[in-house]
């Protein structure tokens, strides 16, 4: 669900993208406020997995479309929804930047369509209150499905009301409707497995990584500790291995547009000021352009893990001066 600059206007781009900070600004806060010792490692722990999660496009039978899970409601179920949102944000960040995957002005829309509508829209309006902490796996099932079904079904929505109001398109937004909430659906299903699966089995053999059952008692620390490792290399084995045999099929989005104007996305150039200057930062940030290397999924993983552990040095180093 990553657009491109070729579908925002520098307007729509600008006034979306301002609410997008605004909201990051508010969920760091929340995290600096209650954030524990694990926080930062667990968050670029997640953030490595969601990345390597999200290289692997499952194939939408008889559609001729593939999905990729956002990872939002996983984030939030382990994170919380604050944590969770600022995790998301940094793998759209470094999504756009590293690889060029969504485009730079269009990244505070993309923003709001996944990490917005699934961590501070559907976790906390619908995951949260319809979750116990010791359910069965039906439950977790059937909330993780309705969970990510209308947290895509949201952001696929976004999608087409942001393109309409940008105006820039010949998109119909009536048609682009029809194509974008029945896909999404399907990969919102898909995605709802998958989270009841991780959600699952972290219940039963990880608890306390799950925000909903963490105990701030030592030895839950130490336990936490120990699984910081074993889903560091979890995401790096995916994202070395998994990757590789992901779907080719366009997503949900490029697939909706496909059945519109017959591409995957609207031929556009930049024509204004904005647009131009973010082509351009883009084009130099972008070492690893459409993940054109096998091992891009491990260097994407890679970065979080350094800078998450990393920044955590520096954050136990401040408390030790304090």
């Amino acid at each position: 669900m990553h657009m491109s600059d070729a579908l925002v206007s520098p307007s729509v781009a600008g006034a979306v993208g301002a609410l997008s900070v605004a909201l990051l600004a508010v969920a760091v806060r929340q995290v600096k406020r209650n954030s524990t010792e694990h926080i930062v490692p667990l968050m670029g722990v997640m953030g490595a997995f969601i990345f390597a999660a999200q290289m692997i496009n499952f194939t939408i039978p008889g559609t001729g479309s593939s999905g990729h899970i956002v990872g939002g409601v996983l984030l939030s179920a382990v994170l919380g929804p604050w944590a969770a949102f600022v995790t998301l944000v940094s793998v759209l960040v470094l999504q756009c930047l590293l690889f060029a995957d969504g485009g730079l002005m269009a990244l505070g829309c993309n923003v709001l369509n996944m990490a917005v509508c699934m961590c501070l829209i559907a976790y906390p309006l619908i995951y949260k209150p319809l979750m116990r902490r010791e359910a069965s796996f039906g439950r977790i099932l059937g909330v993780s499905i309705l969970t990510c079904v209308i947290g895509l079904e949201l952001g696929a929505a976004a999608v087409t009301f942001e393109t309409e109001a940008s105006g820039i398109t010949m998109l119909p937004l009536r048609q682009f409707l029809a194509f974008m909430l029945p896909i999404h659906l399907l990969i919102g299903i898909g995605e709802g497995i998958a989270t009841a699966g991780v959600v699952y089995v972290l219940q039963r053999s990880k608890p306390e990584l799950l925000v909903s059952m963490r105990q701030p008692d030592e030895k839950s620390r130490s336990r936490i500790g120990k699984a910081l490792v074993m889903v560091s290399l979890l995401a790096l084995a995916i994202a070395g291995s998994f990757s590789w045999i992901a779907s080719s099929q366009p997503d949900g989005l490029e697939w909706s547009i496909t059945q519109l104007i017959g591409t995957g996305e609207p031929a556009s150039e930049p024509t204004t000021t904005s647009q131009v200057v973010a082509t351009q930062i883009q084009d130099t940030t972008a070492l690893i352009p459409d993940y054109n290397t096998s091992f891009a999924g491990i260097v994407g993983s890679g970065a979080f893990l350094l800078v998450a552990f990393g920044l955590s040095y520096l954050w136990r180093a401040g408390h030790k001066k304090s």
